[in-house]
C-alpha cells in the first residue's frame, strides 16, 4: 500500500505538469459556441490569428503565460457550454485579479475577451479618465510618458516593427506582444515574418517606403535555426560574414530567396524582387555576433528578449526600424525623410513615373571637388591633384602650459562641459549643396552659397588662450587652405577681409538635413523627458536630473545612448573611407555608389559645429575673463572656483543665463556637466601634451594618445 509521501509526492508532480488543453477540435468548438472570432481571440492573448488557427487545428500550442491564460478561458467556456448538452455550471463571481507573469521582461497580462483591444488602440479608444480603473500595464517598468507617446496602430503592421527571437520560438514584440514563430530554419522564419507575424512600419515620408520588419535572434534562436553562435574569423567583426557554402545560406538560396552584397552576417537582408511594387525583404540582427555595437547600446545584447524589443521598439518609434550599425541607420534616416524619387505625371502619355523628388540628393551618386574628397579617391589618384584637402574636423585642442596664469592655476576645479549632440545643433537649418560642384578662380566670397573655399587666413590673429576657429589642431593656419563656407563666414563675422583664391560650389542648394534633425532632436528631447530631464527645469535641477538619469530606466538611457550615436554615425556615414585590406588606392568602394556619400555635407556640419563652439568660447572670454584649457569635439574643459558649472557660468541679474554663452539645458546644443576633477590633474595632463578634455569625465585609464 502506498505511503502517504508516495502519495503527495505523486500528487505534487501532477501539479508541477504544464496545464493541460483540451484537444484542438473541442478548443475551436468551445470558441464558436461562444461566438467569438480568431482575429477576436488572438487580440485578446496578444497574438496573431495565425497562432489562433495553429491552436485550433493541432500545428502549435501556446507557451507561458498565453498557455495558463488560454487555458482559463477554455475552462469558463466549457462551464458554459458544455458539451453534448450537458446543463451549464452556475456562473460564479470573479475571482481576485491574478498577479501578471513574468517571462524574462515586461508582464503580458491577457485581457477579459469581452474588452480585448490592442494596447495602443485602446489607448486611442478611450481617453484616459475612461479606461477600467486597476487594468495593469501591459508593461510595468515603462514610464506613463513613454506610453502616451505611442502612435497610431498602422493595421497593416498590428504587432510593431520588430520582434526578438528566443531559443523556445517565442517572438517579443513592442507593448509586450509575444508572438508564436513555429520557425525552425531560415526560410521559415521568412516566410513567418512576411505573412504571418504582422510586423513593419509606415514610411516616414509620402514618396517613401514602408521599414522592412526586422527580426532580432537570441544566441539560442540562432542556433535553433541552424546558425553558429558565434562567428569566427581573424578579419574585423563587422566584416565576417557566413561562407557561401553554409547550410544555412544554401537553404536560403533554395527557397529562392537572396542576400544583399554583404551576405550573411550581423545585419543580413533576405529578399526577393518587389512584386507589384510590394517589397518582400526580412532584416535579421544577430545579438551573439555582435549586432548591437556595446558603444552605442550599452547593455543591450545582454537584456532580457522583452527588454530588448523595447529599447529596439522606441528607437524603432522615434527614430528609423533600426537597418544596421546606428551609423548605417542615421544615413539610411536622412533618405527615408528626404526619398530620391516620387511619382510624376508623363506629359506625353499622361502614365506616372517616377522622378527626382526636389529637395533631395537623387539617385545618382556625385563624385566629390578634389580638395573634398579622400586621398585614396579616383578623382584624386592619377589626376595630378597637389591641391590640398579640406580639414574641416572637430576639435582636439589644449591650450600651451606657458599661457596659464599663476590665478588660473590656484583655481580649485577642472570643470568639463559637453554640448548636447554638437552635430545635430548644427545640421539645423543648415544649407548644402544639392548638385554638382563647379570650378571658380577668384570669387567673390558669398555666405550663402555651400562650398569650398581656398582662402589664406594666416594673417588672422587672435588670443592664443582661445584655439584657432580655423583648424581642428587650434593652431593658426600657416598659408593659404581649403575651408568649407562657415568657416570663412565666420572669419568675416570676427572682422576680418577674406579673399578666396579658388573655389568649388554648387548652384543648386537645400536644407536638405533639416526632416533630419527635427525627427532625431525630438526624440533626443523626449528620451530624456521620460528619463526626468525636462526643459522645465531649473539649472540646478537640471544637473542633479542628469547625475541620476541613467539610473532612472537603464533601457531608455541605452535608447538615448543610441539617438546619440545615430547623429555621430550618421554625420561619419557621409564620408565613409574604404574598408578591408585588399582594398587598393585609387579603386572605388561601394559607398561611393551611395547618393549619400557627401564628403562636402559633413565638412558642412563639422565646419559649422566647430565654429559654433568657438563663437561660445570668445563669448566667454569676454563675459567672464575666463579660457578653456582645452577643446576635444563637443567638450571644453574650464578652470573653475567651484565644482559646478554654476560657479562659472555668465548669468545675468535676474538669475538668466547670458545667451551667446554656454547655457545648461537638455535640447542640442546647450551644455551639461561633463566631469569635475582637481585642477592639478588637469595641468599634469597638459604638461606631458595630453587632453584633459578626452579623460574629465573619469573611469578610464588615462594613457598616452599617441599609442
Amino acid at each position: 500500500m502506498a505511503s502517504e509521501e508516495e502519495l503527495f509526492a505523486n500528487i505534487d508532480a501532477l501539479l508541477e505538469e504544464e496545464p493541460q488543453l483540451p484537444p484542438p477540435v473541442e478548443r475551436a468548438r468551445l470558441r464558436e459556441a461562444a461566438g467569438i472570432t480568431q482575429a477576436r481571440l488572438a487580440q485578446a492573448l496578444k497574438t496573431t490569428t495565425q497562432s489562433v488557427k495553429n491552436y485550433e487545428n493541432g500545428r502549435s500550442e501556446p507557451k507561458s503565460p498565453r498557455l495558463e491564460a488560454y487555458q482559463r478561458l477554455l475552462s469558463g467556456w466549457a462551464a458554459k457550454y458544455p458539451a453534448h448538452g450537458a446543463p451549464a455550471a452556475p456562473s460564479a463571481p470573479d475571482p481576485a485579479p491574478r498577479v501578471p507573469q513574468r517571462v524574462s521582461g515586461p508582464a503580458v497580462v491577457p485581457e477579459p475577451v469581452a474588452t480585448a483591444v490592442p494596447p495602443a488602440a485602446a489607448a486611442q479608444a478611450a481617453p484616459a479618465a475612461q479606461r477600467p480603473a486597476g487594468r495593469p500595464s501591459m508593461s510595468s517598468r515603462r514610464p506613463p510618458a513613454m506610453q502616451a507617446a505611442a502612435p497610431a496602430v498602422d493595421p497593416r503592421f498590428p504587432h510593431g516593427p520588430l520582434a526578438v527571437l528566443d531559443g523556445d520560438g517565442s517572438a517579443y514584440g513592442v507593448d509586450g506582444i509575444v508572438l508564436d514563430c513555429p520557425a525552425t530554419t531560415v526560410p521559415q522564419l521568412v516566410e513567418w515574418t512576411l505573412r504571418e507575424s504582422g510586423l513593419g512600419a509606415a514610411k516616414l515620408h509620402r514618396n517613401g517606403k514602408d521599414s522592412d520588419p526586422l527580426i532580432v535572434l537570441t544566441a539560442a534562436a540562432a542556433v535553433r535555426l541552424g546558425l553558429p553562435e558565434r562567428l569566427e574569423g581573424h578579419e574585423q567583426r563587422r566584416s565576417l560574414r557566413l561562407p557561401e557554402d553554409h547550410p544555412a545560406v544554401k537553404q536560403v538560396t533554395k527557397a529562392k530567396w537572396k542576400l544583399t552584397q554583404r551576405g550573411f552576417g550581423p545585419w543580413a537582408r533576405i529578399y526577393r524582387p518587389a512584386q507589384a511594387g510590394q517589397r518582400q525583404c526580412v532584416q535579421l540582427a544577430i545579438l551573439s555576433w555582435d549586432a548591437l555595437d556595446a558603444r552605442s547600446w550599452p547593455g543591450v545584447a545582454q537584456m532580457p528578449p522583452a527588454d530588448i524589443a523595447r529599447v529596439l521598439g522606441v528607437y524603432a518609434q522615434r527614430v528609423i526600424t533600426p537597418r544596421g550599425s546606428t551609423a548605417v541607420s542615421g544615413l539610411e534616416l536622412m533618405t527615408a525623410l528626404r526619398p530620391a524619387t516620387r511619382a510624376v505625371q508623363d506629359r506625353a502619355t499622361g502614365n506616372w513615373v517616377s522622378g527626382h523628388n526636389p529637395g533631395s540628393l537623387g539617385t545618382d551618386p556625385m563624385d566629390p571637388a578634389p580638395p573634398e574628397a579622400t586621398p585614396e579617391h579616383p578623382v584624386v589618384v592619377g589626376s595630378g591633384w597637389t591641391g590640398g584637402f579640406l580639414d574641416e574636423e572637430a576639435y582636439q585642442w589644449v591650450r600651451d602650459v606657458k599661457l596659464l596664469t599663476d590665478e588660473e592655476c590656484l583655481l580649485p576645479f577642472a570643470v568639463g562641459l559637453d554640448l548636447n549632440t554638437a552635430f545635430l545643433a548644427a545640421a539645423a537649418r543648415l544649407t548644402v549643396g544639392l548638385s554638382g560642384p563647379d570650378h571658380f578662380h577668384h570669387p567673390q566670397f558669398n555666405p550663402k552659397i555651400p562650398g569650398s573655399w581656398l582662402v589664406d587666413l594666416s594673417h588672422v590673429e587672435l588670443d592664443p588662450r582661445l584655439p584657432s576657429p580655423f583648424t581642428p589642431s587650434g593652431n593658426p593656419p600657416e598659408g593659404p587652405a581649403w575651408y568649407q563656407t562657415h568657416t570663412i563666414a565666420y572669419a568675416q563675422e570676427l572682422g576680418y577681409n577674406v579673399a578666396p583664391i579658388e573655389a568649388y560650389l554648387r548652384r543648386e542648394t537645400g536644407a536638405y538635413l533639416d526632416p533630419w534633425h527635427d525627427r532625431l532632436k525630438t526624440a533626443y528631447v523626449d528620451t530624456l523627458a521620460d528619463l526626468g530631464v525636462t526643459k522645465d527645469l531649473t539649472d540646478a535641477e537640471f544637473l542633479a536630473a542628469m547625475e541620476r538619469h541613467k539610473n532612472a530606466d537603464p533601457a531608455l538611457a541605452a535608447v538615448l545612448a543610441a539617438i546619440k550615436a545615430t547623429v555621430k554615425g550618421g554625420v561619419g556615414k557621409l564620408r565613409e573611407r574604404p574598408q578591408g585590406r585588399h582594398y587598393k588606392q585609387g579603386e572605388r568602394w561601394p559607398a561611393l555608389e551611395r547618393p549619400t556619400w557627401r564628403p562636402d555635407i559633413r565638412a558642412a556640419v563639422i565646419s559649422k559645429a566647430r565654429v559654433n563652439m568657438h563663437r561660445k568660447l570668445l563669448n566667454m572670454a569676454k563675459m567672464t575673463g575666463l579660457f578653456p584649457l582645452a577643446v576635444l569635439s563637443d567638450c571644453v574643459v574650464y578652470p573653475s572656483p567651484g565644482p559646478s558649472p554654476l560657479d562659472f557660468l555668465p548669468y545675468a541679474a535676474s538669475g538668466k543665463p547670458q545667451p551667446g554663452a554656454f547655457r545648461l539645458g537638455p535640447t542640442p546644443g546647450l551644455a551639461k556637466l561633463e566631469g569635475v576633477q582637481p585642477m592639478y590633474w588637469a595641468v599634469e595632463l597638459m604638461e606631458k601634451g595630453l587632453n584633459p578634455a578626452r579623460h574629465i569625465k573619469g573611469g578610464d585609464a588615462v594613457v598616452d594618445e599617441g599609442e
